[in-house]
């Protein structure tokens, strides 16, 4: 692995032959930079080469790098300057090294973590991901019971229990047990959408199907919640990515 250095930034980038390259090309996603060059050329040209493109590999890993970053929640990586997406918009995450086992993450316009130096059984950047994962799943439980309590006193809906799961297909659901479940990831989603789908399950209660009678009882709880359904459906398949 050779570097590319571009002011204080450090790109790696590696060398690969191909048989099937007439020329010399520069390869760049979101986590690697490739010089393809035609099996049996030297490797010394590639290193010029790549040298008078600097610039241009540069801005293209940025580009290729937003792009992934917008059709995620997730950055690609979990280091200081990545963005993660948090109530709809991408907020800028600061990672510390600190001494000791255990780390700790808090919210002040961009998400700071103090991540142990030494993880237990996984790498830096994982436990900025799990620590991140469970603050939010602790948040959208949070927002969630309040959300309930607001909206259910009024319009005298009590669920049995209200709990926050990992849901591959669904953003909530509402059991005959009366206890509502929430997907964790809703805390991508702009809060006022959260709100919405806390209220549908709440009307689930009164209601078991999705008929007419239900979808009037969600407009009086919430009467643009039409606005909010489509935003959810509209980003579905970003924020479950």
């Amino acid at each position: 692995m050779h570097t590319l250095v571009i002011g204080k930034t450090e790109i790696p980038y590696a060398i690969q032959e191909s048989a099937h390259s007439k020329r010399r090309r520069i390869v760049v996603t979101p986590d690697r930079v490739d010089v393809v060059i035609p099996t049996g050329t030297t490797q010394d040209g590639a290193h010029s080469f790549i040298q008078a493109r600097r610039k241009w590999v540069f801005d293209k890993l940025e580009e290729v790098r937003e792009l992934r970053e917008q059709q995620s929640p997730w950055p690609g990586r979990f280091v200081t300057g990545a963005k993660v997406l948090y109530r709809g918009r991408r907020m800028r995450l600061n990672v510390q090294e600190v001494d000791g086992l255990y780390g700790d993450v808090t919210y002040r316009n961009g998400f700071y973590v103090d991540a142990p130096s030494k993880p237990f059984k996984m790498t830096t950047e994982e436990y900025v991901k799990y620590a991140l994962t469970e603050w939010f799943k602790k948040r959208v439980e949070k927002d969630a019971e309040e959300f309930a309590r607001k909206h259910g006193k009024r319009w005298s809906l009590t669920p049995k229990a209200i709990r926050i799961k990992e849901q591959k297909h669904l953003w909530g659901s509402c059991g005959r047990d009366d206890i509502i479940n929430l997907n964790w990831q809703l805390i991508f989603a702009p809060k006022p959408v959260l709100e919405y789908a806390v209220v549908h399950e709440l009307c689930h209660l009164k209601h078991r199907n999705h008929v007419d009678q239900f979808w009037k009882f969600v407009r009086s709880v919430l009467p643009d919640y039409e606005e909010r359904k489509q935003w959810l459906d509209n980003n579905e398949k970003i924020l479950s990515s």
